[in-house]
């Protein structure tokens, strides 16, 4: 098997990934802070795998896609900078709006809500995936192609991004420039993003960029005196990873059966 000089980077940057978690996991249970236990590790791991498994099932239809629209470029950005720049932006903040869809939209709440449903934040809670968001995500990223960048690029983007964003998920302190918290999101930032206090909700959306946040409106900085409580409003009883992945789709399918016109039932979605 041949590996690209991608697969490659992509490899070391997860491996990276590991090492850090492994490496909280030590201090964490060297200085008594309780950030992990097996229970939730070993949870946040299945959904990984699950997903990983979706994942993998739909990567070639992801690719061909992707390359398909690609064929209907609008135009092409010849410099290799600009192009990744350019990338690289345009991929954050479609995952942005993404995230944001999932939090706003009942129907991909319901999917994912399984990022959220731990009351622990630690690294492997960035392992918490949300299980059926690769059946959807490529539409989201189609304008992409459309932009006149590669199925490869794009999901090569996807997966460098998708690191970052697994590394702001812990609660050790660290103070980054100013100018660092004000461009791009944090451990702090995410820390809020997880949150379940009620000034904390739907909040803090992005990736790489908290920029979008603040263009927006859904940045939220952490604050002293209201100390962040992660998880959801309402637990589920059954923490089990099968009731996690569909707990809320059991939910939703209640309202709706109950709601009395076809109107109502919409509105629950």
């Amino acid at each position: 098997m041949k590996y690209t000089g991608s697969d490659i980077s992509v490899g070391a940057l997860f491996g990276f990934v590991i090492v850090l978690t492994l490496v909280e996991m030590y201090f964490s249970y060297a200085h008594d802070r309780k950030l992990y236990t097996k229970r939730d590790t070993w949870t946040n791991i299945y959904l990984m795998v699950s997903a990983i498994v979706i994942n993998l099932g739909m990567k070639t239809a992801t690719f061909f896609l992707l390359d398909y629209c690609y064929q209907f470029r609008l135009f092409q950005i010849s410099n290799v900078w600009i192009y990744w720049l350019v990338l690289i932006l345009a991929q954050d903040f479609l995952y942005w709006f993404l995230h944001t869809v999932g939090h706003y939209v009942r129907f991909f709440w319901a999917m994912h809500v399984t990022h959220h449903s731990s009351e622990h934040f630690n690294l492997t809670t960035g392992f918490r995936s949300t299980v059926f968001e690769p059946l959807y995500r490529v539409f989201f990223y189609l304008p992409l192609a459309f932009m006149g960048f590669t199925a490869m690029d794009i999901l090569f983007a996807y997966l460098v991004t998708q690191i970052y964003g697994n590394l702001v998920h812990t609660q050790y302190q660290i103070n980054f420039p100013k100018w660092y918290e004000y461009v791009f999101v944090t451990p702090s930032h995410h820390r809020v993003h997880h949150a379940s206090n009620v000034r904390y909700l739907d909040k803090n959306m992005g990736m790489v960029l908290i920029l979008w946040d603040r263009m927006f409106g859904t940045f939220q900085a952490e604050l002293p005196e209201d100390e962040i409580k992660y998880g959801l409003t309402t637990q589920p009883k059954d923490t089990g990873p099968v009731n996690i992945i569909f707990h809320e789709f059991i939910a939703l399918t209640a309202d709706v059966k109950k709601a009395p016109t076809f109107m109502d039932k919409v509105k629950y979605l």
